[in-house]
């Protein structure tokens, strides 16, 4: 079993930055990769960002250039640094892992909310 904690989330005016982080414990090894989905209010969840083992990246096109994910081995933390943040980036940001695909993540963090506004 894995579990993963979200933090870092809050209120930013839009511009601003924002650096969610994920914390991951239990049978770590076991998972191919660790990301970031996200859910608006009324919409359904939507990828954001993943992380290979190896470090390979892959993002959504709507944050592409302006998100980046990392990962700390040592730590077993990821991190989604969110830059130029804009109205349409409020939701709940999810922290996923995934022992195959990001598509089919098997586990979920509680969800951390980030909220864009003036």
């Amino acid at each position: 079993q894995v579990q993963l904690v979200e933090s870092g989330g809050g209120l930013v005016q839009p511009g601003g930055s924002l650096r969610l982080s994920c914390a991951a414990s239990g049978t770590i090894l076991s998972l191919n990769t660790m990301g970031w989905y996200r859910q608006a209010p009324g919409k359904q969840r939507e990828f954001v960002a993943h992380i290979t083992r190896g470090g390979g990246t892959n993002y959504a096109a709507s944050v592409k250039g302006r998100f980046t994910i990392s990962r700390d081995n040592a730590k077993n933390v990821v991190y989604l640094q969110m830059n130029s943040l804009n109205p349409e980036d409020t939701a709940v940001y999810y922290c996923i892992g995934a022992l195959v695909s990001y598509s089919r993540p098997q586990y979920w963090g509680q969800g951390t909310q980030v909220t864009v506004s003036s």
